[in-house]
């Protein structure tokens, strides 16, 4: 079997402790900064170091999430930070941001960059581009299907999976909800789960028709261990000790072909019992709420758990020798693998009763329960007649102990260079500057694509509607492919591809890293979306080094934000539509009502209507009202072109959008005045 790494979270000291104890080979927290989990307790610089070293006394692996998007007034801040978590010991970065990336790098060049969940990277693509650009690890989306995994695995980069834990409703890094509706972005780490909130299909308040049951794939650790996982991630930097321990506890119980005590960690937490996810393909009875018994059971559970982290795991079995000899210092040398470490305390004296012998130092010397080790092979030189007081002797397995620790934590603790490199994004500005602003369209039907093609300088359409009628009627050289946001069957998107490029069609819009490495490859002219969620000049600049010709700036943003961008990559922005609020691989009506009663629509507490739009392998739900800067174009400074997004308009409202005026209905001008919380 592959050999497996189980990777805890916690957002406390406390919480850190309960993994280690419990078994965990790594864990992984966040920062009071950068971090994805702005709620969670999280670590100060100090605590990480402290953090840093409790996990390399058990041989441990300390990784720090820095997988929020960061703002360019942000990134020497960020660079400080980085330098400093280096210096106290962490042995990897989860990262989202491109440009977060390549700062890292820039501050410590050998740092380890893991690519987060919040990346989207979902095909064997994805994870082939990361591992080219130097990441040692993708966690892959948590939508995935064992086939897909198994591919992901095979491509020659670590593979970090989510087997345990709450499930968001839309895709890690394609969800918008919270950020739209409440200025809380979850890319920016603040998410307020709205998606916990009341929505249903038919108007029914006490539904939660975006809420999923917990992921447990715990049942099948084993299977994943053999298809080439190489960590098995459990969720919840912002969940209880117990919780923790006993999610470690069953894992471990698991990988090693026991069965997981399911029973007990659905009284600890869940929502309506687990699910097995997207791993079997089949995405039924997925839905869940937290429920009344479920936080009776958690309260009963408890003081069982707590046997499971109160003491010391024994990672380490050393094996110890003493020298005791009449007139010489007595030394107690523990040795650990290749790591040693020696005590050395006063001369023996004469016994006048029992000398000290083999018995009575095995019983003081193997008195190791504060600590991390257990006792291997005990040897001793004794002369003859003397003796040792039991009291000596412990204070010397203790010094030995406490050196033995410290060295073999000096030897898992990870040396790093560190740079002086500050940040500076340059002066050099790509934004519109002949007066008109270019046009793009992004078509959900053909009817769009036909009337937006008169008006526009690029239509972005769908690949499924790239039939010989659509190609008839639009100019080829107009058109930007859309691949679907989520990719299901990689090979077949490749497939059709290289039927378009053979028939003209040159152009990419890339959603996600997947979209990027498979138009690289193809060797189509890239437009990166604002899916990319490019926040900063350093992403920017990252992509244009990918080969991007230009890219949506993320609709997250501010106006002043936008303006302030430093890249030679084109920037655009967003400039009216509904924006898709989550990009999600289950259908939250189908499940309420089904397929044949479809609505068409998602109602939440106070009535307002959210359009949901089927794929064949995905939905996307829209925002209730239409984003329109129309009006406000000479406010948007910096921008090279401006993208309207189509939902249900016909022709002539298409016609009407492109031409400049407002639609009917309500109106949002998004974030780009009010902005995200902080």
């Amino acid at each position: 079997m592959n050999k497996t790494e189980i990777l805890a979270p916690a957002g406390s000291m406390e919480t850190l402790r309960a993994a280690l104890r419990s078994g965990a080979q790594a864990v992984y927290i966040g920062g009071k900064r950068y971090s994805a989990r702005s709620s969670a307790a999280n670590f100060s610089l100090d605590e990480i170091k402290e953090a840093a070293a409790f996990c390399h006394r058990y041989g441990a692996m300390l990784d720090l999430a820095v997988n929020t998007v960061i703002s360019d007034d942000e990134a020497a801040d960020f660079c400080e930070y980085i330098k400093a978590a280096a210096q106290n010991g962490v042995d990897a970065f989860i990262v989202q941001d491109w440009g977060c990336a390549e700062l890292i790098r820039r501050c410590v060049p050998d740092a380890v960059l893991h690519g987060s969940t919040q990346m989207s990277v979902h095909t064997a693509a994805g994870a082939s581009l990361l591992r080219d650009l130097g990441y040692a690890r993708v966690v892959p989306a948590r939508e995935l299907d064992k086939e897909t995994i198994s591919r992901i695995c095979k491509v020659g980069i670590e593979t970090e999976i989510f087997v345990h834990g709450a499930l968001c409703m839309s895709v890690s890094g394609q969800c918008y909800m919270s950020a739209m509706i409440g200025s809380r972005s979850a890319n920016r780490g603040c998410c307020g789960q709205a998606c916990r909130l009341p929505f249903s299909a038919v108007g029914n308040k006490d539904r939660a028709a975006l809420s999923l049951k917990d992921l447990s794939l715990l049942p099948n650790a084993r299977e994943l261990a053999d298809m080439g996982v190489d960590s098995f991630k459990i969720e919840g930097r912002m969940k209880r000790p117990e919780y923790v321990a006993s999610a470690v506890h069953e894992l471990k119980a698991s990988l090693d072909g026991n069965a997981p005590d399911m029973k007990l960690l659905r009284g600890v937490f869940s929502r309506s019992g687990f699910t097995d996810g997207y791993f079997t393909g089949k995405r039924q009875d997925m839905f869940g709420v937290r429920e009344k018994d479920d936080v009776i059971s958690a309260h009963e559970l408890i003081p069982k758990i707590h046997e499971l982290y109160r003491f010391e795991r024994k990672a380490y079995t050393i094996d110890i020798h003493a020298v005791i000899k009449s007139g010489q210092p007595v030394v107690i040398t523990a040795e650990c693998g290749s790591i040693s470490a020696s005590a050395t305390g006063e001369a023996p004296e004469k016994a006048l009763n029992r000398p000290t012998d083999m018995a009575a130092l095995e019983k003081q010397l193997s008195k190791l329960g504060d600590t991390v080790f257990s006792l291997g092979k005990l040897t001793a030189d004794i002369g003859e007649g003397l003796i040792v007081p039991a009291g000596k002797l412990n204070e010397l397995r203790r010094k030995v102990t406490e050196k033995l620790t410290a060295a073999i934590t000096a030897k898992n603790t990870p040396e790093y260079t560190i740079t002086d490199y500050t940040p500076d994004i340059g002066s050099f500005h790509s934004g519109n500057t002949d007066g008109e602003l270019k046009l793009r369209t992004f078509c959900r039907t053909a009817e769009q694509a036909v009337a937006a093609a008169e008006l526009s300088e690029y239509v972005i359409v769908p690949i499924g509607l790239l039939g010989d009628d659509m190609l008839g009627s639009v100019d080829i050289n107009k058109i930007i492919i859309s691949p679907p946001r989520f990719i299901t069957d990689e090979d077949k998107l490749v497939e059709k591809l290289n039927v378009l490029k053979t028939k003209g069609l040159s152009r990419l819009y890339c959603h996600t890293p997947d979209c990027i490495a498979i138009g690289r490859k193809l060797g189509f002219k890239l437009h990166g979306s604002f899916t990319l969620n490019v926040f900063n000049s350093f992403s920017a600049e990252y992509l244009r080094g990918l080969g991007l010709e230009d890219c949506v700036f993320s609709v997250e943003a501010t106006l002043p934000q936008i303006a302030a961008v430093r890249s030679e990559l084109p920037i655009g922005a967003v400039i009216y539509g509904r924006l898709p609020l989550m990009l999600t691989r289950n259908c939250p009506i189908r499940n309420e009502v089904g397929c044949g009663k479809c609505t068409k629509k998602l109602i939440d507490r106070t009535g307002r209507e959210f359009p949901v739009v089927c794929s064949e392998n995905y939905a996307e739900i829209l925002n209730a009202d239409r984003l329109c800067m129309l009006d406000r174009l000479g406010e948007i400074h910096g921008i090279s072109y401006g993208v309207v997004c189509l939902s249900d308009e016909d022709a002539d409202s298409t016609r009407a959008a492109l031409s400049g005026r407002k639609p009917q209905g309500n109106i949002t001008r998004g974030l780009y005045y009010r902005g995200i919380s902080t």
